[in-house]
């Protein structure tokens, strides 16, 4: 059996120490903020200058190579997941650069593109061509990938994507803010904000999130679709199979977690690089086999559903500190904070409004939303935030809700339920699934099978949003590049429920019963 996390969360947290810069990587790509006080910088017109000229590049944006490769032959999937984990580890390298040069970047504005991105170029280029050769000699044809290669420079508030018709990433541009990542402490800290102005992109971290990212739900207008654009529509209805399946698994409370994604990243410490609750299976890590995740435990009350939920933490941004601080995926890489323990874990199969629904195959991996959107775009997003009081009034997609008394957070997320009918999985773990349409049905042959719902409620404290800053913020965990922003939630889950309990819960569903 391979490493899993159990730990304990400290009952008296200690006090994060305020950082002066901050960093965030990933296998989308690199963020970072130089932070000079205009206070501090010289008097001389030439090397302020300078200095603003290397503030402004804040951001190296590496294109994201697993989501192009859409065929690649399970003889070299291994090869080509370790090769993809390598892209994160050259992203990580170039990090320990460029927050070690400061003062270089400062008196050469040439300095990230010669010194970092120019190199970053060519490791990566070996390591994409590493790829091709994965793929050719297990017999597979591979589209020209040497484009992916390059990662471009981009200044603080220039951010890739958008969401519900917002620029810059599903984030903003934030009136004297930066999306850059890091925050200027000025030797003090308010629950993780710069109180002298909001510089960089604030977050106890210091790589989010920001005031802008929150929302008072009780002053947004009603809109209550579920999803991001066709991602995450509920695929049940007044029609077809109308049946429920409710899984109960608890919700973590023996704080079982990790920082691996054994569907993404298998093989991989840290995979993930942010942490997970899991929920179900409890040997899900980045080594274990499907062989080890059938005989597991489960937390599940019917024995019979022995399938791993896993979704990443929220964290109170209040200033304590968690067992993780000084850990990969947790305080190394800007995810610190008090790790919130849901209040509920509500586990849901519903049918299709079209028709009946298919038993899952074991085994079956699905991954919803994306945990790059802030640096890929929402393609692949889907997320909705609300409170509880609203659910039917309001869903969120990139604001985090400040809720009003008595109300609680809550993530909802509707699965793809569309199946190929053959494939447990995919190259990019995405094609061998699809959400199904406005009408319910399944496009290009693919099958209905029961769809997962989660809805997780949370006791949050309100944040409160002063000058322009927020303090005390939530935050859910993130590769540090996505700055904690909401539209990077998401959702994993890998089927083992025994044959018998499945085909139960296909029954149910398809006669209009409600199981557990």
């Amino acid at each position: 059996m391979g490493r899993n996390t159990r730990k304990r969360r400290s009952s008296m947290a200690n006090k994060a120490i305020a950082a002066s810069a901050a960093l965030a990587l990933g296998g989308g790509g690199l963020i970072w903020a130089n932070f000079y006080a205009s206070a501090h910088e010289s008097k001389n017109s030439s090397q302020n200058q300078t200095k603003a000229a290397a503030a402004q590049v804040a951001t190296i944006s590496c294109p994201d190579v697993g989501q192009k490769l859409t065929n690649v032959p399970s003889g070299a999937r291994s090869g080509v997941d370790r090769e993809l984990a390598n892209l994160d580890k050259q992203i990580t390298e170039a990090y320990a650069r460029l927050a070690s040069t400061r003062q270089a970047q400062t008196n050469d504005t040439g300095f990230v593109q010669n010194a970092i991105v120019g190199p970053l170029k060519e490791k990566r280029a070996a390591t994409i061509d590493r790829i091709r050769i994965n793929i050719q000699r297990a017999g597979g044809q591979v589209q020209d990938l040497s484009g992916l290669a390059a990662c471009a420079t981009q200044g603080a508030q220039t951010n890739a994507g958008g969401a519900g018709g917002q620029q810059n990433g599903g984030g903003q541009q934030n009136g004297g803010q930066q999306n850059g990542g890091g925050q200027n402490n000025g030797g003090q800290q308010n629950g993780g904000q710069n109180n002298g102005g909001q510089q960089g992109n604030g977050g106890q971290g210091g790589n989010g999130p920001v005031a802008a990212d929150f929302v008072d739900i009780t002053k947004v207008q009603q809109n209550a679709q579920l999803g991001v654009g066709a991602n995450g529509l509920a695929a049940n209805g007044n029609g077809g199979s109308r049946g429920t399946f409710t899984s109960v698994c608890g919700t973590n409370g023996n704080d079982n977690h990790n920082t691996d994604n054994v569907i993404v990243a298998p093989g991989v410490t840290n995979g993930a690089h942010h942490l997970h609750d899991y929920v179900g299976n409890q040997n899900n890590d980045a080594f274990a086999s499907d062989q080890e995740l059938a005989a597991a435990q489960t937390s599940c009350q019917n024995q019979g559903d022995k399938s791993s939920y896993f979704w990443p933490v929220l964290r109170l941004q209040n200033g304590a500190q968690d067992f993780d601080q000084n850990n990969d995926g947790g305080g190394k890489e800007g995810n610190v904070g008090k790790i919130l323990q849901p209040a509920q874990a509500q586990l849901k199969f519903v049918g299709n409004k079209r028709g009946k629904v298919v038993a899952m195959p074991t085994a079956l991996r699905i991954i919803t939303g994306d945990a790059k959107a802030f640096v890929n775009g929402v393609g692949n997003a889907n997320v909705n935030w609300s409170c509880t009081g609203f659910e039917n009034k309001v869903q969120l997609e990139d604001k985090y809700p400040i809720c009003p008394q008595g109300s609680q957070v809550v993530r909802t997320t509707n699965f793809q339920s569309c199946w190929d009918g053959q494939n447990i999985d995919s190259a990019n773990h995405r094609t061998h699934v699809a959400f199904v349409q406005a009408n319910g049905a399944c496009a290009n042959g693919f099958k209905a099978i029961p769809q997962l719902q989660v809805r997780l409620v949370y006791n949050v404290p309100a944040p409160k949003l002063q000058n322009g800053t927020v303090v005390n913020p939530y935050a859910v965990d993130s590769f540090p590049e996505n700055l904690h922003k909401p539209i990077t939630d998401h959702n994993d889950f890998i089927n083992f429920f025994s044959q018998n309990t499945m085909n139960k819960m296909v029954n149910c569903i398809n006669t209009g019963k409600k199981c557990k």
